[in-house]
């Protein structure tokens, strides 16, 4: 079983975004130790329980900090940036840490109207997406009017499931990122495996699947370690932000107090899509949702309040991990 990581920098009560950022980059040398695949940095803008904004920054500093491991974004949001630019910096990644860089790929805008407002990207019309990702392909494969700089081999690309990323990737031959609602999307899934066109850049199609991942001594404990990230999820939707996360026992006071079904019900949701159990449970539930999907690698988010969780799952996935 193939295994990587994606740290979105989540922020905890009390913490700051600059312990959120040296965390994740001490978790990616672990990771590296660990025997981890690859090691995924997101970017979220202006959004507070979420320190990183600049993937390809951070990606750089966890690259000069580890060995072996690849390191990646999960991903750059391609309409809040020129094309151009961003292969600029995948191509500066990968001609400072060779063979070790992945450029991840989404096409979301940002969280809120202000956010998108500053970032000069309230919309996208038709077709810009797709577009503007086979702009940025022609750019680092040097089939572009413009030759990018520096002048090295590209890294691979992939593209999230996010504005019909899943069949672009088919078109395109490019290697695809499931997660969320998607994971339980058949006709999406058989779509990108059936009309997949094989590309210079890959033969065959491959699917990572993310999903947030959780493993204790108990199925009760693992469940409890998500719901910090289970309530800012349901709270986002009221607020308006993706808040930091709480400590367990008071995520369970709030639910206990919470008079809005609705909310409760978003909790559950978010857990029931979750992976968390036992390790026994874990193994049997990662390899039943390889074979459900179709997919030859997990992308696990493993978010929990205390740190100390964190490292549990991740070692025990380090374990299932070849």
């Amino acid at each position: 079983m193939r295994i990587s990581l994606l740290d979105r920098s989540r922020t905890r009560a009390g913490e700051s975004d600059a312990q959120a950022i040296a965390t994740t980059v001490e978790r990616a040398i672990r990771a590296d130790s660990l025997g981890f695949h690859r090691f995924w940095t997101a970017e979220h803008h202006a959004v507070p329980g979420i320190a990183s904004a600049a993937p390809t920054v951070l990606a750089s500093t966890i690259a000069a900090r580890t060995q072996r491991i690849r390191v990646g974004t999960g991903g750059v949001m391609v309409p809040n940036h020129s094309p151009l630019v961003i292969a600029e910096q995948a191509l500066l990644l990968e001609a400072l840490y060779p063979g070790r860089i992945d450029l991840g790929l989404g096409g979301s805008l940002g969280f809120t109207a202000p956010v998108r407002r500053a970032l000069g990207r309230t919309g996208l019309d038709d077709g810009e997406y797709p577009s503007q990702v086979e702009e940025l392909r022609d750019y680092l494969t040097g089939r572009a009017g413009v030759t990018v700089r520096p002048s090295v081999p590209p890294p691979p690309m992939y593209l999230l499931a996010i504005r019909d990323g899943l069949s672009l990737a088919a078109r395109l031959g490019l290697p695809a990122v499931i997660g969320g609602p998607v994971v339980n999307d058949a006709a999406a899934i058989d779509g990108y495996l059936h009309h997949f066109r094989p590309s210079a850049e890959l033969a065959a199609p491959y699917l990572i699947v993310n999903v947030d991942i959780s493993v204790a001594d108990s199925p009760e404990r693992a469940q409890d370690v998500l719901l910090p990230e289970a309530w800012a999820f349901a709270d986002s939707r009221d607020v308006g932000e993706f808040r930091a996360l709480r400590p367990v026992e008071e995520v369970t006071r709030l639910l206990a107090d919470e008079r809005r079904p609705k909310k409760v019900d978003a909790v559950r949701s978010w857990l029931a899509a979750a992976i968390s159990g036992t390790p026994v449970q874990v193994a049997a539930s990662l390899a039943e949702l390889l074979e459900r999907t179709g997919g030859s690698e997990i992308l696990a988010n493993v978010s929990a309040f205390d740190r100390k969780d964190v490292t549990r799952t991740d070692e025990f996935l380090a374990s299932l991990h070849s």
